[in-house]
């Protein structure tokens, strides 16, 4: 059964017609020709198709289309977009900077995951190798992630190139409060 949905991408409302059983992963890149989220395994288990959903990440190959509508879906693509035309969002710069990608396939969803992992750390959400469960930090201060913490919180995404020292390092230089698009 086909469904008429409205999915907020990158800022702009999209409506689009689904089948009760398309993924959010399909719907953005075969309906809506949004091909930053990569189809890597379809599984879950490689986190290129990831995208920030409400804010959050999210592996947009494991859910539907259907159950979003009228939420707010960000890209890699829109990270830059809430940053101004010319800028790109700092773990977006931080990943250039540190090489922190080879082939570039898995980059847009480390990039998301990235932006979602910060925002967790900042609102204190412990990861299995955090020290203790209190806050991490208090909102807008630094947030002090150690190799350790960045390589368990990124653990769901793959880079099949193996840029993972370049990412971690790119990270540790960003490990702060996401600042609020202007």
């Amino acid at each position: 059964m086909e469904h008429r949905i409205t999915l907020r991408v990158d800022g702009t409302d999209r409506p689009v017609t689904v089948d009760a059983r398309t993924t959010l992963l399909d719907a953005l890149r075969e309906r809506l020709g949004v091909t930053s989220p990569k189809k890597g395994c379809d599984h879950g288990q490689c986190g290129a198709c990831t995208v920030l959903l409400e804010g959050r990440r999210q592996l947009s190959c494991l859910t539907f289309a259907v159950a979003h509508d009228g939420e707010d879906v960000v890209t890699a693509e829109g990270l830059a977009a809430a940053y101004g035309d010319s800028e790109l969002h700092p773990v977006q710069q931080a990943f250039l900077e540190q090489d922190g990608l080879q082939c570039g396939y898995c980059t847009p969803g480390q990039i998301c995951s990235a932006v979602g992992m910060l925002a967790e750390a900042e609102a204190g959400h412990p990861s299995h190798v955090t020290a203790d469960l209190t806050p991490v930090a208090a909102p807008g201060a630094p947030v002090p992630l150690g190799d350790d913490e960045i390589r368990e919180r990124m653990s769901g995404n793959l880079c099949r190139c193996g840029a993972y020292v370049n990412i971690v390092a790119a990270l540790r230089g960003t490990a702060v409060a996401p600042r609020e698009a202007s």
